[in-house]
């Protein structure tokens, strides 16, 4: 039940899209900028190791002004820098609040594993994101982003035929992994699928807005296995900051 005592926000909401490589997370920001630009004032985070690739195609394909997609290299393994230490990625968001004013931040992950998600300190709500070629086993291998992100999004369901993936089976598996969170079917050539995801955005602004939206942590990513350093594990990020 939303909070009585909660202000309406004098800020842009900040929502994080996060998920494995080649999963399309691009891809669903150039839509949901590209569908909601008339409506909302959007800003762009992108996330590389080395590299602004990912700003560099959303600001080609010209969904945004091009002052409004900003790029962190974030120089080690991308969930560092959105759960570890977010210093960068927040003074990438509070500038473009400076900048321009606006009402929504996506914020995207490079591309990393199946247990990474954002820092509470650095979104306010998050999407991952999985894809049918990435087999349609993956949703029942779990995860804290496929469990408990706010919203799960099976993507490019338009390739199901040609990898041999049946998408409502993959979205039971992901149903009874989320334990009713939601979790939405998605190809960027279906209109129908596309609205539900902008309605979905909307929604979570709205809420931002209102003061009603209380951001949940899907807790820390598993322990995991780096060549250069062995094993290690991330706890909560001790940063912390008023919605």
């Amino acid at each position: 039940m939303p909070d009585p005592t909660r202000a309406p926000s004098t800020r842009a909401l900040r929502l994080g899209i996060c998920g494995p490589v080649g999963t399309g997370k691009s891809s669903l920001i150039m839509t949901i900028c590209a569908s909601l630009a008339a409506e909302l004032e959007i800003g762009v985070v992108t996330n590389d190791i080395y590299t602004d690739e990912d700003a560099r195609m959303i600001r080609a394909a010209g969904v945004l002004p091009s002052a409004r997609v900003v790029a962190v290299e974030t120089g080690a393994c991308p969930h560092t820098a959105i759960r570890d230490d977010v210093t960068a990625n927040l003074m990438a968001v509070e500038d473009l609040e400076a900048a321009f004013a606006l009402d929504l931040v996506l914020v995207e992950s490079g591309g990393d594993n199946l247990t990474a998600t954002f820092s509470p300190a650095l979104v306010d709500t998050q999407i991952f994101v999985i894809d049918v070629a990435g087999g349609g086993d993956v949703a029942r291998k779990g995860g804290p982003g496929i469990e408990r992100a706010d919203l799960l999004v099976v993507n490019k369901t338009d390739l199901a035929p040609h990898v041999g993936v049946a998408v409502e089976e993959m979205c039971a598996d992901a149903t009874a992994a989320r334990e009713g969170r939601p979790v939405l079917a998605l190809s960027r050539h279906d209109p129908d699928l596309v609205a539900l995801l902008l309605d979905w955005v909307r929604g979570q602004v709205a809420s931002h807005a209102a003061g009603t939206l209380v951001p949940a942590d899907p807790g820390p990513m598993a322990p995991h296995f780096h060549a250069e350093t062995g094993w290690h594990s991330h706890d909560d990020h001790p940063l912390t900051h008023q919605h």
